[in-house]
């Protein structure tokens, strides 16, 4: 990400966040790179096949057809 000295002077809250997500921000002033700013500690990437959540409902035999099933779920709202 690029940004020029007057956006560090004020917006600075949106420099950090970019920073922290893991975005190095490349700090110009009259149009030239003068700064770097980097996040301290390298993020780490989480797996998503590692999270708890992921396949709660690839057993459960009502929602095999996604459609259907929602389209059910629904029908008792119209």
């Amino acid at each position: 990400m690029k940004a020029t000295t007057k956006e560090m002077r004020f917006s600075p809250k949106r420099l950090l966040d970019a920073a922290s997500r893991g975005e190095e921000v490349v700090i110009t002033y009259r149009g030239k790179p003068c700064a770097k700013m980097v996040p301290l500690e390298k993020r780490k990437e989480k797996d998503i096949k590692e999270h708890p959540l992921l396949g709660i409902w690839r057993e459960h035999k009502k929602s095999e057809d996604v459609h259907s099933y929602v389209r059910n779920l629904r029908k008792s709202r119209f």
